[in-house]
């Protein structure tokens, strides 16, 4: 277990039958950037049962926090959820991944476009000061099912704007874009198809992906991911990685089991 930080489960909440989040304490030696994500699980027979997680707190937060679904059948998930406050789980000892803004290119907007739980590595960065000095406006754009699983809206339309400090630092400049594909709600449909049709960028009264001034973050299930890279590819939009910013970046290891 030496490539592991044994942590121990503060606050347990289910938002929906298929989704649930939890807190936990946080090892000193632990460091991420906004956007990172680890190796996250339980010891099973003495053998550590993991799976990449996004890191959904802020990289200056005392506590670490997860957001994950459910899966009966899924061989880490249908354990963790029965998680209960003063359980023990193991956190990696080291945080990576490509959801960072080092890897983009400066520009005027950041997209951070996600469905279902790959939201988490966003509830980070909109975290981050530092982004919202280097972006005019941040559009955080959460795709799913049905309105139950928008988990976080309140804190970030309410809790992170009111925030003593963060507050005053993000001002206008996020901007909260949810969408239901399967019941009625202000903003309905697939994430792509409103970007395919224009009806996100109406509605938000915001031009079309522009690779002057666009700098986009991706993360969610696989169909979402492939359709939006070759939506981007087709516009001239180039991939970012570590040492070579670009245009956009896609995140393909969040939990999906």
């Amino acid at each position: 277990m030496s490539n592991f930080h044994q942590e121990t489960v503060l606050a347990v909440r289910h938002w929906t039958d298929t989704l649930f989040s939890f807190r936990t304490t946080r090892d000193p030696g632990f460091r991420f950037s906004s956007g990172q994500f680890t190796m996250m699980g339980l010891e099973i027979a003495g053998k550590p049962l993991t799976r990449a997680y996004s890191i959904a707190s802020g990289n200056y937060d005392e506590i670490l926090e997860f957001f994950s679904i459910k899966v009966p059948d899924g061989p880490l998930t249908s354990r963790l959820q029965n998680l209960r406050e003063g359980d023990r789980v193991l956190v990696g000892k080291k945080a990576v991944g490509t959801l960072l803004h080092d890897n983009l290119l400066p520009g005027k907007r950041l997209w951070l476009l996600s469905t279902g739980t790959g939201l988490a590595p966003f509830l980070s960065v909109i975290k981050d000061m530092e982004i919202y000095q280097r972006f005019e406006r941040v559009i955080l754009a959460h795709g799913v099912r049905h309105i139950a699983e928008l988990a976080y809206t309140d804190f970030i339309t309410k809790d992170l704007p009111g925030d003593t400090y963060l507050g005053p630092v993000i001002g206008d400049k996020l901007v909260y874009y949810p969408t239901v594909t399967r019941e009625p709600y202000r903003n309905r449909g697939r994430l792509t198809d409103l970007i395919w049709s224009g009806k996100l960028f109406k509605d938000l009264s915001l031009p079309d992906f522009d690779i002057a001034a666009d700098r986009i973050m991706i993360c969610g299930g696989p169909d979402m991911l492939a359709e939006i890279r070759a939506m981007l590819d087709a516009r001239g939009f180039v991939e970012g990685s570590h040492g070579t910013p670009a245009h956009f970046v896609i995140e393909k290891a969040f939990v999906d089991k």
